[in-house]
């Protein structure tokens, strides 16, 4: 055994009654109640007893109760000198009571010091204290020196295996306090999780949506510049209003869509391209439902390369392909190019790079770029 062993305290766990079922407390109780029965028994009915003999042996056993209580709050508090006085205060009691005609009580209460000794303080310590009491023990008890030791080391493995006992519930009990903490911390996270998924979504939504509006508030104002028909600008301005609407309602279904509530993405994709002039799709591969991150990632990255295209090609053709591979799915937006419109330069540029943070959180990638006739966007996800 290490020395570090030796001058280890059980734990505070295994020293309180934390853990403790309620049938074995019971079960303890009882057996304290019986063996303080025991010991009042012995105690005053040994032989004729004067007054202050009834006396003595009442106040012995209060200030042994006491000192038993205190002993196991110090021991609690790991104090190790003040633990050690009140063991050496109940085995002082003990010896008087041995000396003035209790020795059944005193026999009890050394016994009782020995196995608690081992249970609550560090071996290093315990040892020496449990020698003392045993000692004690062996030099008034009547019986053959063979039983005696017999008994001795009885009550010294009795203490040894009590402690291992409170070691092992001390341990469960970390343990359950450690799992607890543990799913506290991954409800936490789980939920700091979702408010950030919840937020990005949210951002996407109204980063489309806005810049959406913007092309249509772009264009109404060269209409007024240039002196437009009164019919061509409002028509613009309610269009961009119906996407400030159509933003709002795509928050909500977001928030839906992230809680589980969502249509297929290919169906989607459909009525999204039929409200789009020279669109169409294609789907191929097996189709298979979606996590909610990931499809979201292909409904937002599509509406966002349909901005851009009525925003830098007007009229050009676009042909969406969603292909659901075996690991992963892959949504490709292909335009056929054209001349610059008049609202390329309208907007920051963020819309595709936030795409593209979006694939590489959810481990997948997102391409952007010329192509032989216009511009492909290719996303690829995870599934």
């Amino acid at each position: 055994m290490t020395e570090n062993a030796l001058k280890r305290w059980p734990s505070r766990e295994a020293l309180s009654r934390a853990g403790v079922v309620k049938s074995r407390r019971a079960l303890a109780w009882a057996a304290r109640l019986f063996a303080l029965g025991l010991l009042l028994w012995t105690t005053f009915t040994s032989g004729h007893l004067g007054a202050w003999k009834i006396v003595a042996g009442a106040l012995g056993v209060l200030v042994c109760g006491l000192a038993a209580w205190a002993f196991w709050r110090t021991t609690l508090e790991h104090r190790l000198l003040p633990s050690l006085a009140l063991l050496a205060l109940l085995l002082a009691i003990a010896t008087v009571g041995a000396s003035t005609g209790f020795r059944v009580p005193a026999i009890v209460l050394w016994c009782g010091c020995a196995i608690s000794a081992i249970e609550r303080l560090p071996l290093a310590a315990a040892l020496p204290a449990t020698s003392v009491a045993l000692s004690a023990f062996a030099a008034v008890n009547n019986d053959v020196w063979l039983t005696t030791a017999a008994t001795a080391g009885g009550l010294a493995l009795a203490g040894y295996v009590l402690r291992l006992d409170a070691e092992a519930r001390g341990s469960a009990q970390r343990l359950l306090a450690q799992e607890r903490a543990a799913r506290v911390a991954e409800a936490e996270s789980a939920a700091l999780a979702e408010r950030a998924r919840i937020a990005r979504e949210i951002h996407d939504v109204l980063a489309h949506s806005l810049s959406a509006q913007m092309v249509h508030l772009e264009a109404a104002r060269l209409l007024i510049e240039r002196g437009g028909d009164r019919e061509q600008i409002l028509e613009r301005v309610v269009a961009a209003r119906g996407m400030a609407r159509e933003g709002l309602a795509e928050t909500r279904q977001a928030l839906s869509a992230l809680r589980g509530e969502m249509s297929p993405v290919e169906d989607f994709l459909s009525e999204l391209v039929a409200t789009a002039d020279g669109a169409d799709i294609t789907v191929s591969g097996e189709r298979q439902p979606l996590p909610a991150e990931a499809s979201q990632a292909v409904r937002r990255v599509a509406q966002e390369a349909l901005t851009n295209v009525r925003k830098h090609a007007p009229g050009a053709k676009v042909h969406l392909r969603l292909e659901y591979g075996e690991h992963e799915v892959t949504l490709g937006v292909r335009d056929s190019g054209g001349p610059p419109g008049e609202l390329s330069g309208a907007g920051a540029g963020y819309g595709l790079l936030g795409m593209r943070e979006r694939a590489e959180l959810l481990g997948g990638s997102l391409e952007a770029g010329p192509d032989e006739e216009g511009f492909v966007v290719t996303l690829r996800v995870p599934v």
